[in-house]
Order: C-alpha cells, then sequence, then structure tokens
C-alpha cells in the first residue's frame, strides 16, 4: 500500500510533516534528514526538488536550494539517494517542486523513479489543475503516485472542491497569500486573523480531504491553529532555519521540536 494512504487512514490529526531541501546543507545530507525526522516522530516528509528559480519561497528556502544546487544536487542524483534508503524508510515521503524540472526530466521516467524509490506523492504548485486532469492523472494513477495540491486565502470555493475531487490523500492550505518565511513582525496580527478566518471557512466545507497547513507555522501558536482547524501542519523554513544553525540533522529536529512545544523524543 502506498505509504502514505497508509498513515492518513490511520491519523486524522495532529499531522506533523516537515519540509526541507534535497542536498543541503551538504549533498549527502538528504538521507541523513529523513532518517533524523523518521527517528523523531515526524508523520511525513516533504522533500524539496531544487530549482534555479523557486518563486513561491521566501529567502531562506531560496538559499536552501541555491545551495543544493552548488552541491551538484540534480534528480537523478536524489532518486538514488532515496532508493539507497529503501527498506529503512517507514516515514512517508513527498516530492515538491516545480513542474519544469520535472518535464525536463521526463514525466514517466519521474514518475517511475519516484515510484521505485519509495514516495508516495508530488506537490507541483505550478502545475494548472486542468493541464493535470487532461494530460498528467493517467500517468500518477498508474504509478499509485499522490498528486497533491495547494489552495490559497484566495482561492475561489468552486476552485477548493475542484481540487478536493482530484485529490486521493491531502490537500494542502497555504496559511497566508505570503511566499514561505514571512510575514514580518508589523504584519503578523493581521495575518494570524486572517489566517483563522481562512482556515475555519475551509474546516466548514467539509471537504473529502483531510487538509494540511504550511507557510509560515514557525512556533507553539501557529502550529496549534493549524492543529485546530485543519488535519496536520507543514513547517519549512523554521526547520531550515534550526539546521543551518544547528548543523546537525538530529539536533535540528530537536531544536524545532522544542520551540514548537512539542515532546522530544529520546
Amino acid at each position: 500500500m502506498n505509504a502514505l494512504t497508509d498513515l492518513l487512514s490511520k491519523k486524522q490529526e495532529k499531522l506533523f510533516s516537515i519540509f526541507f531541501t534535497a542536498g543541503y546543507p551538504g549533498l549527502d545530507s538528504t538521507g541523513k534528514v529523513l532518517l533524523s525526522l523518521q527517528e523523531n516522530g515526524v508523520d511525513f516528509a516533504e522533500i524539496g526538488m531544487p530549482y534555479s528559480d523557486p518563486l513561491a519561497d521566501g529567502p531562506v528556502i531560496q538559499q536552501t536550494n541555491t545551495v543544493a544546487i552548488a552541491n551538484g544536487m540534480d534528480m537523478h542524483t536524489l532518486f538514488a539517494q532515496l532508493m539507497a534508503l529503501r527498506g529503512r524508510m517507514t516515514m512517508p515521503l513527498v516530492l515538491m517542486g516545480y513542474l519544469n524540472p520535472v518535464l525536463q526530466f521526463g514525466l514517466e521516467p519521474f514518475c517511475r523513479q519516484a515510484a521505485e524509490a519509495g514516495v508516495s506523492g508530488v506537490i507541483l504548485p505550478d502545475l494548472p489543475l486542468h493541464e493535470y486532469r487532461e494530460n498528467y492523472r493517467e500517468m500518477f494513477l498508474r504509478y499509485k503516485l499522490h498528486a497533491i495540491f495547494l489552495i490559497t486565502p484566495t482561492s475561489k470555493p468552486e476552485r477548493i472542491r475542484e481540487v478536493d475531487e482530484l485529490s486521493t490523500a491531502f490537500i494542502y492550505a497555504v496559511s497566508t497569500s505570503s511566499t514561505t518565511g514571512t510575514p514580518t513582525e508589523g504584519e503578523q496580527q493581521a495575518v494570524v486573523e486572517q489566517k483563522i478566518r481562512y482556515l475555519a471557512t475551509i474546516r466548514d466545507m467539509k471537504l473529502k480531504n483531510p487538509v494540511v497547513v504550511g507557510f509560515g507555522i514557525k512556533d507553539q501558536t501557529s502550529l496549534n491553529d493549524a492543529w485546530q482547524y485543519a488535519a496536520g501542519a507543514i513547517i519549512g523554513t523554521e526547520y531550515l532555519r534550526q539546521l543551518s544553525a544547528a548543523g546537525q540533522e538530529s539536533r535540528a529536529i530537536k531544536l524545532l521540536k522544542e520551540k514548537l512545544g512539542m515532546k522530544i523524543e529520546e
């Protein structure tokens, strides 16, 4: 069974996910990060596929993309690293990135190698829904890969319903209209109030797929807000900050969980 399908069938609340960039801080960091996340109670991991122009990401994640590419990370290397972990990973893995590198790699080889490497799902924020439905859906289904779509505070109800109809795992709710890693302190209160209204609206739509919240989850309050209104939370920028500061994978996730007010695995 697809590992993400299995997880979501067993756990419907307080899901805890981490996003990180493959090949950061070192080319060989990918496996070390994944094993440290698995050992420290992370429910599923989002692996960022480095790209030279990550427009939807804030400065922290943009910088990790730059470093990872300079380290030599590419799609072939990433799949080789994930294949080397087969048999050791029980935590579901989701790839996240941009459409252009996937098309350059080839859609069918990408899906095939992702499935062979134990990947459960793929997030391509710049893949239009109609293109997925018409040109990509059959390939994802053939390789039993979940296509995961984003909704934002500006998404219209009809788009949210369409995302729900096409989704087979979870819906990624972007908590703000900003890029990852923002907003500033001066904007924070207004953003929080808007986020709560947005998440409450999504909850009240009673979608068939669970909703997981990302962007701006950085402390205990924002984590608890996500858990109150949705099935889970994804932390990216704040984890990468801790990884940069700690310089050691298992230390980074422990520091993050401490900041989030979570139990630390011994």
